[in-house]
This record gives C-alpha cells, structure tokens and sequence, in this order.
C-alpha cells in the first residue's frame, strides 16, 4: 500500500496545476481510494500500470475541482498564482509582455462558465477533444462544442483587453 500511495503522489503531482498543490493529499486519497476499491472488486488484477494510475490521478483531479466548485470555495488569502520566472533571454519587455498576457489569460478563463473553463483548459493543455470528453466523462460532441465556443468567448473576452490571439 506503501508503494501505491508513492505512485499515486507521483502521478498526481504531474497533473495537479500550482493552484491546487493544497488539495493535493485530498487527490491523492480519493484516488487511493478509487483503485483500493477496484482491488476490492476484482481481486485477480495484480498490476497496476503507471498509465491507469496516471488515469485514475486524472479523474480524480477532476472531480475535486468540480466539488471545489461547488462547494465555492474562498482563499483566505490572494495569493499569485505563479511566481515571476528568469527570462533566458534577459528581455525585461519580453518578460512583462508575457506576464500581462498570461494574466489576461487566466482572468478570462475565470469568467467563462465552468464546463467550458475545464473543457477549455484540457484543450490548452494539449488534450484532444476526445481525450478531454473521456477525461470529464462528457459525450465528444458536448465537449466539442464546450470547446470551440469558450476558445471563442476567451479570443473575445482577449481582444477586450488588447491582446490579439
């Protein structure tokens, strides 16, 4: 069970952005749950892929936003999302560029209704539809146009700001 827990840490840490790092343990023991369960229900599946217990950290990230959501709740704190990275390149310009766009982006996405900020967001993260509709358990079409309508609402909410996609 050792073990187990170490490889869900592993796989929840690559898929867990830096907003919820605090709601990591909580990934982490509902996933552990999820496959203790599938243990408990077919107990001659001995092993374990990295590839499921990647999955299976996934959906479990999934459903912890989407009960965040629900349950809305509040930071005690602001706090900003990422710290300001070295640029390689030492362009300082470059540099506040990036950081107002990025901003943009993540003020524009926090406005559009949550299925289409997820399904978005797993887009952008270089999910394929078909990936994101398996990963939210949400029919192809569904996410498809989830998809196509909040990249557009997001170019729209941008080219507000100034920032041309």
């Amino acid at each position: 069970m050792e073990q187990l827990r170490k490889d869900l840490e592993r796989a929840v840490a690559k898929v867990c952005p830096p907003a919820l790092a605090d709601r990591r343990d909580d990934v982490v023991q509902n996933a552990m749950i999820r496959v203790v369960e599938l243990q408990r229900r077919e107990p001659d599946r001995d092993r374990l892929t990295p590839a499921y217990l990647y999955r299976v950290a996934y959906t479990a990230l999934i459903d912890e936003m989407r009960s965040q959501g629900r349950r809305k709740e509040v930071a005690l704190e602001e706090v900003e999302a990422l710290p300001q990275q070295p640029v390689a390149s030492g362009d300082p310009e470059r540099s506040a560029g990036a950081a107002q766009i990025g901003r943009a982006v993540r003020d524009c996405l926090s406005k559009l209704a949550q299925d289409r900020r997820l399904a978005v967001t797993l887009y952008l993260q270089g999910h394929t539809i078909p990936e994101a509709a398996e990963l939210l358990a949400w029919e192809g079409k569904r996410t498809e146009n989830l998809v196509y309508r909040g990249l557009s609402g997001l170019r729209a909410c941008l080219a507000t700001k100034g920032i041309q996609p």
